[in-house]
């Protein structure tokens, strides 16, 4: 968490949930389209990478894709997901990791990634909590983030998209990663299965 000016708590994401978004979002709806979705999200100028950003911004786009492409924000949510993937893999796992997980049998590198995964989920997951309960299952939970509205489906389709593609870059190729109910009573969160095959 960080502090606003005012006191209030505000929680911080790593800006590529923003900018992977964003790209992925211009490859299929072009850059004035894009714009006009930044627009309502109150998204004047895009992060720098260099530094963490606040949730609501990443939140605030998610909601504005979907009111703006009901069903394509499905498909741009899963790019979105692999790209912020993939900049993880280059950029934020250590190479001999990368080396090690890709050469383990699937269960201990599905083991350890889920284990390093947890250590730094607040990094994408934000105010929302992570809750894993195996290497190949786990919850996200926003139920007590204070969201003023639920965030939109699409947002939990980045989550699933996220994680199958880390499965199948570290673990096997074979991973898929699929929000597999809502954690009744609550619809805000969603528990997830990684499969094989």
């Amino acid at each position: 968490m960080h502090w606003s000016a005012g006191g209030d708590p505000v929680a911080l994401i790593g800006p590529n949930a923003v900018l992977q978004t964003v790209a992925a979002m211009e490859a299929r709806l072009g850059r004035a389209e894009t714009r006009a979705i930044l627009d309502d999200a109150q998204i004047a100028a895009l992060p720098s990478g260099e530094a963490m950003i606040p949730e609501v911004q990443a939140l605030r786009l998610h909601r504005w894709l979907a009111l703006h492409e009901s069903i394509g924000s499905f498909v741009i949510a899963e790019d979105a997901g692999a790209r912020t993937a993939d900049y993880i893999i280059a950029h934020r796992i250590p190479r001999p990791a990368v080396w090690l997980l890709r050469h383990l049998p699937a269960a201990a590198a599905a083991t350890l990634l889920m284990a390093a995964i947890r250590k730094h989920a607040w990094t994408f997951i934000g105010a929302g909590t992570y809750v894993p309960q195996s290497a190949w299952r786990f919850t996200i939970d926003r139920s007590r983030t204070g969201d003023p509205m639920m965030p939109p489906e699409s947002l939990f389709h980045w989550y699933a998209a996220v994680f199958t593609r880390l499965y199948c870059r570290l673990v096997a190729v074979d991973c898929t990663c699929r929000m597999t109910e809502l954690n009744a009573p609550c619809d805000a969160a969603r528990v997830y299965h990684i499969r094989r095959g």
